[in-house]
């Protein structure tokens, strides 16, 4: 069966002073032996095992340690550690139970070193996830590593977990597919259009306004704290708001995308292969540093792991010209502004276009590129149309079939399909990547 993995996220509730300290314990020991592990240059489990085994740590934390640390200096090839590992806990520590009559009805049996010494604290989910945490809690998923993070004020726990999906009761290249496409942008976050027997219908568009605001207002708050020398705690914690912010506005951009996909029958969601953008970027001191600060891969990611959650497949297209290009005759036009396309064709009845729609249309047209272009049918409510003056909502286009240039482009390149870069959560060092930080090379 097809499995998924995500990462669940609760906050302790406020544990009692003496658990308070009990876990204060338990997360510094382990950076101590986390410390003195990658100190001593241990590349082995048996090596690291060697240095962590007289530390007072329960057992899921000394065989987490065993597997991590080898891997700091292989696969991640660390120079240096900071400060504020989590404690990280193999899936044996992966304990939990689930009480309605309780104020927090899922609790976590917390590990302690020796015999008697685990307790109870209890935990506050994010309710969208609350599903998986009682298919945690019933045996429906399987949990792996868990990380307990302590914050400024609380305590965070991530638990790993496996969990089967739908599979697709069609085939992906069927006939009868709707492909749809969608377009990751910094204006507009995600813009989709469907080809539904070959014809655009009904696009959909994200608006990225509010995402654009606050990561200006981010890069302005915290250079300005830098500027002050402010502590770094106060430097953290408006990093983390403005992260969580941005984190919540991706989240549900992806979501509202899947279930755009399935208002379709059966969808399969297509979108550029971006694996290197941001080395193929170049427009700019001041531009480069907005795009990539934004995360193009990790907006697809979500939008990917979800799809699969809901059993709709993804497949990934070159993205050379994709906004550039006609998607009714295949001519290179140009984006006069940034939400609108012009036609370079004189024999085209396209001559304006909304830009991002116009170029979904081409990203879902990629995976079928020979399918012949059809009347636009009318838009729904969430299509950016209010007082642009284009040829697409009042007119249809010829069918037309893909010019000798647009056929040449085509068989210059090969079709990719390999998987854009797994996203990460945005560090404050990596915000700051115009710079050059000391901080680089940790892990």
């Amino acid at each position: 069966m097809e499995t998924a993995t995500k990462t669940l996220e609760a906050t302790l509730a406020p544990p009692t002073a003496h658990k308070e300290g009990k876990l204060c314990d338990l997360l510094e020991t382990y950076r101590e032996g986390l410390h003195e592990a990658f100190d001593a240059g241990c590349d082995t489990m048996s090596a690291t095992s060697e240095v962590v085994t007289p530390y007072d740590l329960p057992y899921q934390a000394k065989a987490a340690l065993c597997n991590y640390v080898p891997q700091l200096h292989g696969a991640y090839g660390a120079q240096e550690l900071d400060d504020d590992h989590p404690v990280r806990l193999t899936n044996q520590a992966a304990e939990f139970d689930h009480s309605p009559a309780r104020e927090y009805e899922f609790t976590w049996w917390a590990p302690q070193p020796g015999r008697g010494t685990n307790f109870w604290i209890p935990l506050r989910i994010n309710p969208e996830q609350e599903g998986l945490w009682h298919d945690l809690v019933d045996g429906d998923a399987s949990a792996g590593q868990l990380r307990l993070q302590r914050n400024r004020t609380s305590w965070t726990l991530h638990v790993t977990v496996e969990f089967p999906v739908e599979e697709p009761d069609y085939a992906i290249d069927g006939d009868d597919v709707t492909h749809i496409g969608l377009d990751i942008g910094e204006t507009a976050l995600i813009t989709g259009c469907a080809l539904k027997d070959g014809s655009p219908t009904g696009p959909f568009v994200c608006d990225g306004s509010r995402a654009k605001h606050l990561r200006k207002e981010m890069h302005t708050t915290l250079k300005r704290l830098q500027e002050r020398d402010a502590a770094e705690w106060r430097i953290n914690e408006r990093f983390d708001h403005y992260q969580n912010a941005l984190t919540d506005i991706v989240e549900k951009a992806s979501r509202q995308a899947v279930e755009y996909a399935r208002g379709f029958e059966k969808p399969v969601i297509v979108m550029e292969n971006l694996t290197y953008i941001r080395e193929e970027m170049d427009y700019g001191s001041y531009m480069n540093r907005r795009l990539h600060a934004w995360a193009f891969a990790r907006l697809q990611n979500r939008v990917k792991d979800k799809a699969r959650e809901a059993g709709i497949p993804v497949e990934y297209v070159r993205p050379e010209y994709t906004s550039q290009t006609c998607h009714a005759c295949g001519y290179i036009g140009n984006r006069a502004t940034q939400g609108t396309f012009r036609c370079t064709n004189d024999e085209c009845r396209v001559t304006e276009f909304q830009g991002d729609i116009n170029g979904a249309i081409n990203v879902a047209r990629r995976a079928d590129p020979w399918g012949e272009s059809v009347p636009l049918k009318p838009a729904g409510s969430d299509s950016p149309r209010g007082g642009s003056a284009c040829d697409s909502t009042t007119t249809s286009f010829e069918t037309a079939k893909p010019s000798r240039d647009h056929e040449r482009r085509n068989a210059s390149f090969k079709r990719h399909r390999e998987m854009s870069e797994k996203h990460s959560q945005m560090t404050l060092s990596a915000f700051h990547g115009s710079e050059p930080s000391t901080s680089d090379n940790r892990t």
